[in-house]
């Protein structure tokens, strides 16, 4: 079940990195950049804070190789990225979420880590990849914009964390719904309190 979280994760961020890149207007190194980066960057922030060694994302050259098919595809096929749904390619970012948060604190949990480190592992997995892009590439991060996106983490956090919901077809559910709820909060504009000073 990690590996295939691992695998939808990086497709739909490789993805999100393209769409971001082509709408920036980068050359194909950019949309490799951009890509690649959206797809590992969380994996590689997370490994940082729990501990894990960098080094060990080179050992995913197999997922290297499918995102590089992937972005080269989808830049000699721009047409594909237009299936969106919403604005900014948020469709492939909110399947990147789901997918990269529940693997994140999946990974926390196998190292019999504590409740905090599953949903700092979620958060940072499933949303390190996206910042670093945004930063790139000019934008306010996502995880920033007024709608509910960064606290989504916490529902695979608390849940793997706790160790309630760790089966395949539960894991599977706790991705559709963040994959779900983040649309929503697209599409009807939901969003937490805010407070402003005068």
């Amino acid at each position: 079940m990690w590996e295939v979280l691992n695998m939808i994760g990086t497709i739909a961020f490789a993805l999100s990195g393209v769409n971001v890149a082509l709408e920036e207007r980068y050359d194909l190194m950019g949309v490799y950049i951009l890509g690649f980066i959206t797809a590992f960057g969380g994996g590689a922030v997370r490994n940082i804070l729990i501990g894990v060694p960098v080094s060990e994302l080179w050992a995913q050259g197999t997922l290297f190789t499918i995102a590089f098919i992937v972005m080269t595809i989808a830049f000699i096929f721009p047409r594909m990225l237009k299936w969106t749904l919403l604005r900014r390619g948020v469709f492939f970012d909110a399947i990147g979420l789901g997918a990269f948060s529940v693997q994140g604190a999946l990974y926390a949990q196998s190292m019999g880590l504590p409740l905090s480190a599953s949903i700092a592992a979620a958060a940072l997995t499933g949303t390190g990849g996206g910042m670093i892009r945004d930063v790139l590439a000019g934008r306010k991060p996502l995880f920033l914009q007024k709608e509910i996106y960064i606290a989504w983490t916490l529902i695979p956090g608390l849940t793997v964390g706790l160790g309630w919901l760790t089966g395949p077809v539960e894991v599977l559910l706790i991705v559709a719904a963040v994959v779900t709820l983040r649309l929503c909060s697209v599409y009807y504009g939901w969003s937490l309190p805010r407070r402003f000073q005068h």
